[in-house]
Formats: C-alpha cells, sequence, structure tokens
C-alpha cells in the first residue's frame, strides 16, 4: 500500500511516511493505492466477528506483508478491547451504532487507538520523539489524549477553542499530564486547524520537531473508522435490505471513511452528511458549489467546523464529480432549536438518550427515511455518550443522566492548559518553550 497526496496524484509515499507525516508538502491530503477490493464473500461472513476481527482482516488487506501478521493481529486486538454494538429503534427499518463503549466514550476512540498502536509499532525502528499536534471541537482531542496518553517517544499538545467545549470534554484534554499538553485558543476550531496546518509546511517547526497529526488529516485517523461501518452492516445485513447510514459530520473525516470502505466493497446503498448550521457540505449538495463559511457555535459544538479539511477526499472519491457525489449522499441539517426537540422527541418515542449530534444523525435518517426511501435498513451514528454533554442533556430531557465512572472521576481534576491568542507566531513560541 502507498500513499498520494490529492494535489499530487503521481507520486507516492509509504505508509510509515504518511504516518508521521501527515500533511504533504503541496497541501493535499493523502490517500491509499491501491484500495483493495474486498469481495463479496468477505462481507458474507462478518455477522460474529468483532470490531478488532474486522479491522485485523481490512488491515491485511492493506498491509499486506508489511507488518507480520502476527504483529497485525496483536496491534488491532490492542486497540479495540471494545465492540461497536448495532441498537435498534424500530426493527428491521432503524438502528443506532453505538460508538461511545471506547476508554473517552466517543467515536474517535477507534481511529485515536489504532494510530497510537501503529505509531508505537513503527517508532520501535527510530529513536526520534514524534510531537503530535491536534486540534479539536470536542471529542477528538479527548481521544487522541486518552490513546496516546504515556505512549513512549510521543508528545501531544492539542489545541481547542476556549469557551467552545463541554466542561467533561474540557477536563479529557486537559487533566492527564504527562506527555500531554493542551493549548486553550481563543478563537473558533477552524483557528486551531489553520494554527495546526500552518505548522505542518513550516519548514524551521519542522527542522527543530518531528511533527505528526492525529486529526482526521492523518489517513491513519481515517482508515480505522471505515472498521465500524462494516462491522455495522455485519449485524444488520439479516434483514436483507439495502443499508443507509446516516453520520453525524464536523470535518467529514468520519464520512470520508465510510465512502472509502463502500469504495473497497461493502454494501452501502446510501450515505446522510448530517450536521448542523455549519451546513457547507449539506449545502454542495444541493448546490453543486462548495462554499466555507466562519463556523458557528452551536450545542452540537464538535461539527462546528466551517471548512471541513476533509471536503477535499469526499470530492476526490466521487471523482470531483458533484452528480456522483449527490446521487450517493443526501445532506440534512438542523439548528439548535431543532436539536433539542429531537433529542426530546427521540427519548419520548424510542426511550433512547442521544447527545446533541447523535440526535441529528437520527433526524437526519428520519428525514431521508421520510423523503427518500423507506424500503431500507437505516443505522444511525451514535457518536458520543449523552453524559459527556451532561447538563444539556438533562435540561431538554428533564431526567439525570448517569455518568460512566471513567468520565466521572475527571469532574475533579485540576485543569492544566497554556492559553494563546489565535495566532499561529504565539503558538509556534509556546510549542517550542515547552517542548525544547
Amino acid at each position: 500500500m502507498r500513499f498520494y497526496s490529492t494535489n499530487s496524484p503521481q507520486t507516492t509515499v509509504s505508509a510509515q511516511e504518511a504516518l508521521f507525516h501527515s500533511l504533504p508538502a503541496d497541501k493535499g491530503l493523502y490517500m491509499p493505492t491501491p484500495l483493495p477490493e474486498l469481495g463479496a464473500s468477505f462481507f458474507e461472513d462478518i455477522a460474529g466477528q468483532s470490531l478488532a476481527d474486522i479491522g485485523f482482516a481490512i488491515s491485511k488487506a492493506l498491509f499486506g506483508d508489511e507488518i507480520s501478521t502476527a504483529e497485525l493481529e496483536e496491534l488491532t486486538h490492542h486497540a479495540f478491547p471494545f465492540d461497536t454494538p448495532v441498537v435498534e429503534l424500530e426493527t428491521g427499518k432503524m438502528s443506532v451504532l453505538e460508538l461511545f463503549h471506547g476508554p473517552s466514550l466517543a467515536f474517535k476512540d477507534v481511529g485515536a487507538r489504532y494510530m497510537a498502536a501503529l505509531m508505537s509499532h513503527y517508532s520501535r525502528r527510530t529513536d526520534k520523539e514524534v510531537n503530535i499536534l491536534v486540534a479539536t471541537s470536542g471529542d477528538t482531542g479527548g481521544a487522541v489524549a486518552m490513546g496516546f496518553h504515556n505512549v513512549p517517544g510521543v508528545r501531544v499538545s492539542i489545541l481547542y477553542p476556549s469557551g467552545r467545549v463541554s466542561d467533561l470534554q474540557e477536563k479529557q484534554l486537559t487533566t492527564l499530564g504527562g506527555n500531554i499538553q493542551a493549548f486553550e485558543v481563543d478563537g473558533s476550531f477552524d483557528d486551531c486547524q489553520a494554527i495546526v496546518k500552518q505548522a505542518f509546511v513550516d519548514a524551521d517547526l519542522n527542522d527543530a520537531l518531528s511533527l505528526s497529526s492525529a486529526n482526521s488529516i492523518n489517513i491513519f485517523r481515517l482508515i480505522p473508522q471505515g472498521f465500524y461501518y462494516v462491522r455495522a452492516y455485519g449485524q444488520v445485513r439479516q434483514y436483507g435490505k439495502p443499508v443507509v447510514f446516516s453520520t453525524p459530520s464536523g470535518n467529514f473525516g468520519n464520512l470520508s471513511a465510510g465512502v472509502m470502505v463502500q469504495q473497497m466493497g461493502l454494501p452501502v446503498a446510501h450515505f446522510i452528511a448530517a450536521t448542523n448550521l455549519n451546513k457547507v457540505v449539506p449545502s454542495y449538495i444541493q448546490s453543486g458549489t462548495y462554499l466555507p463559511m466562519s463556523s458557528v457555535a452551536t450545542i452540537s459544538n464538535a461539527m462546528d467546523v466551517g471548512s471541513p479539511s476533509n471536503f477535499v477526499r469526499l470530492a476526490h472519491l466521487y471523482g470531483d464529480d458533484h452528480e456522483r457525489f449527490k446521487a450517493n449522499m443526501s445532506g440534512y441539517f438542523y439548528d439548535d432549536e431543532q436539536t433539542r426537540a429531537g433529542m426530546k422527541r427521540i427519548y419520548n418515542q424510542y426511550d433512547y438518550v442521544t447527545c446533541p449530534h447523535t440526535a441529528i444523525g437520527i433526524m437526519g435518517l428520519e428525514a431521508y427515511l421520510s423523503d427518500k426511501d423507506s424500503n431500507v435498513m437505516g443505522v444511525a451514528l451514535a457518536t458520543a455518550h449523552p453524559s459527556k454533554f451532561k447538563p444539556l442533556v438533562e435540561e431538554v430531557l428533564g431526567t439525570e443522566i448517569d455518568v460512566p465512572e471513567r468520565l466521572a472521576i475527571l469532574g475533579n481534576r485540576s485543569k492544566q492548559s497554556i492559553r494563546i491568542p489565535a495566532e499561529y507566531d504565539a503558538f509556534k513560541e509556546s510549542l517550542l518553550t515547552s517542548v525544547l
């Protein structure tokens, strides 16, 4: 498996290069080549397989002999000691894929833990410390922090927008210490993301530090997210209906992963891009014109992204052809009032508690089933445990939400962060001071 930049398809690099130097010098995004064709028989034989089993099988198809079978099996089973179960809301019609059973209670545990295991594998070949930079709108930072905490040879710097993440999300970013440090940025997620992108093309900084990313701009954060689409399909294929996935989306790495595994053979009938008022992708689907915007703060903060990096990958996967894009994907968006109403209705109708992002995913699926095609098996991705948004969920539902112990213990820990303005030079100076 090799990797090319979306801006330079004729030039390829190794898996190790794409993993540790996540952003190509030409500012494109890495894509794997060739994408393996898994074959129809692969998907007919996965009903009883766990997330780890599926992750191993797909990883083997991707890596071939580059990593030994024994090492790859150990790597994937270490990364995924948890599973991603499908829970039915309406039998044979609508389900949720629960992606919050990992250590940080969010779907990004899957990508972060796989990436950490892969970096640990490759880092044994070199003595050089890796410095990971990651921007977060909420859940990425917590998953990366917990996935990479105390991994030898790796330091992690997390940039997050001040006042725009939930209290428990912030505690996940700022209380672990050790090789994890947090930068609290006076700005938006887009400001954080822009700083990270500028760092990767800063020659001086890259001479001083070995930089890598754990955002979904890194292809190895994105690839493992395809595993749970396959795991979900294995749990619902018994119904014999076309399968439709509704994915709550901000930076659109999660959705890109689904399309990628679809192109590897997963029988997905359609995708739904469900989001909040940061609706640039649903607007593109409707109009054919991509217009990034300044991000809007909402109660579904992990999707507050006005210029999603992975739109480049999504468009590339469809050959930059709007008609192909639109034929395979529908888009829906919801404001805060609609999201609150949806959370409450879902709780009353299905006896199911959701975070605001998951509610948007379910509402997008319901809208598709109503507007387009009801003769399908719909699966909405439940991206975070509702307790991560405890005050909001309790306010909307009028009932108390239990917090899992592994999250509750963070509540009494002291926040430690470096506060900086939304300026690249300020970040660079603070980073060099803290690392060197």
